[in-house]
């Protein structure tokens, strides 16, 4: 494939932009080569600046669980733009996708719209550690919950040990209240409450990690966090901004039975635009001004535009709730797929997947936790990466990163996509 208008669209980037993007994983950094401009894109598919189509498997990061470009989600946002942008004011919608993702999702009472998963799991710690009164919160290594200070944290060698920033401009004072876990693993869990008692306000957590590969939790894992923070009075927070409204209509608490203190959501409740909230249950959600101290603002949280189009995307989830079974069932060909081409052909690998995410390891043993998964950022990886390219399907540039299953794609396209695959593992 011809990428030239790509690739002199990112040097006039590069001049005004900082690094050429807008997010860091967009630059290609992990993979090499030139970042693909995208021009338009509907359904499955991606139509570049320099003509050609990808199928796509990164769906905007997640929330094109229907396709790009789905004429209720489009319809929605036009006519609500017709009507003005955005008002600083309270209108109707926010009610009613409030209440329609409160009817969807068990557990909780209340929600409230921000705008990003950044800021929706910024508010959680901060709405947890106002509630409990404690300061520190436990999260886990490999486990992205968006660029805010509290979150860009890198442990030290004992399990007790205080984290330090791996970003300049995260403080030592910031770091020193984040712990951080070994994922799966539940003993180091325990380990640092221990060595922190009465200190904890919260244990934040992908139930179903997504920003080192696709990660399920081992059986048993969330419901041994659940109980620890039972015993120990610590608020266990789910970040569902990938996993809410994609794994199943309530989320990960719905697929594996547990139950959240604070659910954090993002992607999918916008169908596609800058939108994030966060929810709990009101003995927690009344602490949030103005009924509660807990300050949290936003001049453009609950945007007319960012309500329309995640009311239609929730309304069709909603009313076709087998769509999580034909994402699971499309997902599950795509393994079966990919695995058979790969033993085939003798590619060492791991293939994780939930429901509608995947990822392909390359590397031989169980992927369970970042340490594991960094195995896979190889140059296997790479080159697995610029093949799949250059046969016309697009992957996350980013060994770290899960693949997204959208329903509309096709079993043509499933087969495509194995067949590309195929192409790869011959030039092993």
């Amino acid at each position: 494939m011809i990428y030239k208008r790509s690739s002199a669209l990112f040097a006039d980037a590069e001049r005004v932009i900082p690094g050429g993007v807008n997010s860091p994983v967009r630059a290609f950094k992990g993979v090499g080569g030139t970042p693909i401009f995208v021009k338009e894109a509907k359904g499955a598919y991606l139509y570049d600046e320099d003509g050609n189509r990808l199928i796509d498997y990164i769906n905007s990061w997640g929330p094109m669980i229907l396709g790009h470009a789905h004429e209720p989600v489009v319809n929605a946002v036009i006519e609500k733009a017709q009507k003005g942008t955005s008002f600083g004011m309270p209108t109707e919608i926010e009610t009613q996708i409030a209440e329609l993702a409160v009817a969807m999702v068990p557990n909780i009472d209340k929600i409230r719209f921000v705008n990003s998963g950044t800021e929706a799991c910024m508010s959680a710690v901060r709405l947890a550690r106002g509630f409990t009164g404690k300061d520190k919160i436990i999260k886990f290594a490999g486990c992205y919950h968006g660029h805010s200070d509290s979150f860009l944290i890198q442990a030290g060698s004992g399990a007790s040990t205080f984290g330090t920033p791996n970003s300049p401009g995260v403080t030592k004072g910031t770091a020193k209240d984040t712990l951080l876990a070994n994922y799966n693993d539940i003993e180091n869990v325990k380990q640092l409450i221990e060595a922190n008692k009465n200190e904890i306000a919260c244990i934040i957590i992908e139930p179903v990690a997504g920003n080192m590969g696709c990660i399920p939790p081992k059986e048993g894992f969330l419901k041994a966090l659940r109980n620890l923070c039972d015993a120990n009075g610590i608020l266990l927070v789910f970040d569902e901004v990938m996993t809410g409204f994609r794994l199943a209509k309530g989320g990960a608490q719905e697929l594996y039975g547990i139950n959240a203190d604070i659910v954090c959501f993002g992607k999918v409740i916008g169908g596609g635009l800058p939108v994030g909230a966060f929810a709990a249950r009101n003995e927690i959600m009344n602490h949030l001004a103005p009924l509660g101290p807990v300050y949290q603002a936003g001049t453009l949280s609950g945007n007319p535009l960012a309500m329309a189009a995640g009311l239609a995307m929730l309304t069709e989830l909603n009313n076709d709730v087998k769509v999580f079974k034909r994402l699971a069932e499309k997902t599950a060909y795509l393994h079966k797929g990919i695995s058979k081409v790969l033993i085939e052909n003798e590619v060492v690998h791991t293939i994780n997947r939930v429901g509608s995410m995947i990822s392909v390891h390359f590397d031989e043993g169980e992927v369970i936790d970042f340490a594991t998964a960094a195995k896979g950022n190889n140059g296997t990886f790479k080159t697995f990466f610029h093949s799949m390219l250059s046969n016309g399907v697009y992957i996350a540039p980013s060994a770290f990163e899960t693949w997204f299953i959208t329903d509309a794609l096709s079993y043509e396209d499933l087969d495509f996509t194995i067949n590309a695959v195929h192409k790869f593992a011959k030039t092993m």
